[in-house]
């Protein structure tokens, strides 16, 4: 299976009508503190426009739903993992991502046989209070030299200026969040990343 290298994650579908029309192939869905109503009128919408724009989409974390949905992909955090019931996400035929932050909850992640597994933080990240340090470059030629040819993607703190150095140290995707929903200029931010990580493609 193979990412593509850009790798968007918003909090609504408002943003994914915004954003992935112009051109982004990779977008999850991250929604917090939502109802059952608002979650699934968010992925029918974020489900259209991903399919209109030859684009996957993935949800974050609500793996029921995302089957009663008829989604193809979903992305777990270690808590969610614990609780899900990974064969019923497969009989489903829907992939799974992984997030991980240190050795014990990589093994935890490979052993569920993921599609991908990201890592992270790699910088310092604004979005959510981490009770890791950053991991930094390296750990990310770390973690890609002991999941072989399982994708690797690369979250927290990452800006286009940081692009080349996930790349250059093993990361088959690059995921964003606040460099761009919290630009000035969206849009303009997400052309220049999809120019930027076009080489990685």
């Amino acid at each position: 299976m193979k990412l593509d290298p850009f790798y968007l994650i918003v909090d609504s579908a408002e943003w994914i009508d915004r954003l992935v029309p112009l051109g982004v192939k990779l977008v999850q869905l991250r929604m917090k503190d939502c109802t059952d109503a608002e979650l699934r009128a968010a992925i029918r919408r974020a489900r259209t426009v991903c399919a209109a724009h030859d684009c996957q989409l993935i949800v974050n974390d609500y793996w029921r739903v995302a089957i009663e949905e008829g989604c193809d992909f979903v992305h777990l955090g270690q808590e969610d993992l614990a609780e899900a019931d990974i064969a019923a996400i497969r009989a489903a035929g829907l992939k799974l991502g992984l997030s991980t932050h240190d050795e014990a909850e990589l093994e935890t992640a490979l052993a569920a046989a993921p599609d991908y597994v990201a890592l992270g933080p790699v910088w310092p990240t604004i979005l959510k209070k981490m009770k890791w340090a950053p991991q930094g470059p390296e750990k990310v030629r770390d973690w890609k030299t002991r999941i072989g040819a399982l994708p690797l993607v690369a979250i927290g703190g990452l800006n286009v200026d940081r692009i080349d150095g996930v790349f250059a140290h093993g990361a088959d995707s690059a995921a964003v969040v606040t460099d761009i929903t919290l630009n000035a200029d969206p849009e303009a931010r997400v052309r220049e990343w999809i120019v930027r990580t076009a080489r990685f493609r």
